[in-house]
């Protein structure tokens, strides 16, 4: 059996078990990079050589999470094969070839972020208050999208993060796809701000619709398309361009250098464990660890 004949078996049987989203990622992969490189092997006869000759020219194409993302379903549907026995040989793909992917922090300073939102306030536009939101929350750009006024408390200041908006591609093109978070962390209630709550009282007296952030026809907007409205106002401001993440990046840094713990700030992110945090963020912060270090300086002084 021809490796690409056993990927078409492989996305039938485990379509049930998965998100669609992750579903349509796995056939994508598999008809863009997969099947091209190495579908042309017989199941039995592909060998570690043979993924690692593929995964190198993967490398001078594509980014590192790509690539690791293609190399994991290669992983996948190869162990799925001989758990079935449809291979007989074993091949250990686990823990080789995965690409170090650590990419650097890009996030808003003080000034640009005191600009962005001085900006945002005077347009008045209630589509720009999303980057707002994002700014003095954290939340992921498909949570804020997700986001539905009855998630916010506006009693107790509490906003509940439980479904997320997925950008899909299919046999219909790119689409929108309510879902649940990722993790099961990533479900979580976060305590608003007094300015936060302030502009959102605002926008829900103003609102026709369900979501927080809506369309001009109050339907949800994709990730997509708000990654590009917030490109757009960087580049109206002269600022560096920049992916919307890093609007989570900026509060999670402004965070931290308030002196917000690791651990609350992990379950405010929604991240698996603090461990997590330090992960990503540690590293990111040499002002702030210099202000600690002369910190602690002064103290034994």
């Amino acid at each position: 059996m021809k490796y690409k004949e056993w990927l078409r078996q492989w996305l039938y049987l485990v379509k049930p078990t998965v998100k669609q989203c992750t579903y349509e990622r796995y056939a994508s992969i598999i008809s863009g990079q997969v099947e091209p490189g190495l579908g042309d092997y017989e199941l039995d006869e592909l060998s570690m050589r043979h993924i690692q000759t593929f995964v190198a020219g993967l490398a001078g194409r594509y980014s590192p999470g790509t690539v690791n993302c293609v190399l994991s379903v290669v992983k996948r549907s190869i162990t799925f094969a001989e758990d079935l026995e449809v291979r007989q040989s074993r091949l250990k793909t686990r823990g080789r070839y995965r690409l170090r992917c650590r990419r650097d922090i890009l996030c808003l300073s003080m000034e640009n972020q005191r600009l962005l939102e001085n900006y945002i306030s005077k347009a008045n536009s209630p589509k720009l208050y999303g980057i707002i939101v994002c700014l003095y929350t954290g939340v992921r750009v498909g949570e804020l999208m997700a986001l539905k006024w009855s998630d916010i408390d506006f009693k107790n200041s509490v906003m509940t993060v439980s479904n997320t908006c997925r950008d899909i591609y299919g046999e219909q093109g790119y689409q929108k796809l309510l879902d649940a978070p990722k993790t099961f962390s990533s479900i979580r209630r976060i305590p608003l701000p007094g300015k936060l709550m302030c502009v959102l009282r605002r926008l829900k007296a103003e609102s026709k619709s369900e979501y927080v952030i809506s369309g001009k026809d109050g339907k949800m907007i994709s990730k997509r398309s708000y990654q590009n409205t917030f490109s757009l106002v960087l580049k109206k401001l002269g600022l560096p361009h920049m992916g919307i993440h890093s609007l989570r990046h900026t509060f999670a840094t402004r965070a931290l250098e308030c002196g917000m713990d690791v651990k609350t700030l992990s379950e405010i992110l929604g991240h698996k464990s603090a461990t997590v945090t330090l992960n990503v963020y540690a590293h990111s912060l040499p002002e702030h660890k210099r202000a600690m270090m002369n910190k602690v300086a002064r103290i034994l002084q």
